[in-house]
């Protein structure tokens, strides 16, 4: 079973992803990693030069390629993944994914990602926390509809990496 996570970013898809994977014994995808590999540029550098518009379509095409060539992995997918194109319906349609949505609040979401968003394509340009919680609120406001049609959503509030892997693991098997 391919384990797919969702959810905006910053709420823990990467480091969750690691976590589970290493303790299923499944290989774990990062979902822009992939991408920066097929495509031999960053993700920044793709925002920069191509567009969103051009990523979002790579997103799509990468997720597909990735649940052709895994049966088993735990894949952690970009905070938009879900939610452009029909990758979300791609995602519950196949036999052989589950999706997980790691829940975070407004708060904590910004809290995560204040001092990382240099790093972060659509953030890059906030230079305030309250800018950047107008940001994600209405972003959330946006996906939220998208991401809880998971078939899992796991709250991050406050646990420990090793208790959303836990609690991932418990409802699961």
């Amino acid at each position: 079973m391919n384990l797919v996570l969702i959810g905006y970013m910053g709420s823990g898809k990467t480091a969750v992803g690691k976590a589970l994977a290493a303790t299923l014994d499944y290989p774990f995808i990062d979902l822009d990693e992939f991408i920066e590999q097929s495509e031999s540029t960053t993700i920044q550098e793709l925002f920069s030069n191509k567009g969103e518009i051009y990523f979002r379509r790579k997103e799509s095409e990468s997720m597909s390629s990735l649940l052709n060539i895994y049966d088993m992995s735990v894949i952690a997918t970009g905070g938009g993944t879900p939610c452009y194109g029909n990758t979300m319906d791609l995602l519950l349609n196949s036999e052989k994914t589950t999706t997980i949505y790691l829940k975070a609040s407004v708060d904590e979401l910004t809290k995560r990602l204040f001092t990382e968003r240099s790093t972060r394509p659509l953030i890059a340009h906030l230079t305030n926390e309250a800018d950047l919680t107008d940001f994600i609120r209405k972003h959330l406001f946006e996906r939220a509809p998208v991401y809880e049609r998971s078939e899992h959503v796991i709250s991050v509030e406050k646990k420990s990496i090793a208790e959303i892997v836990e609690q991932i693991v418990l409802n699961l098997f």
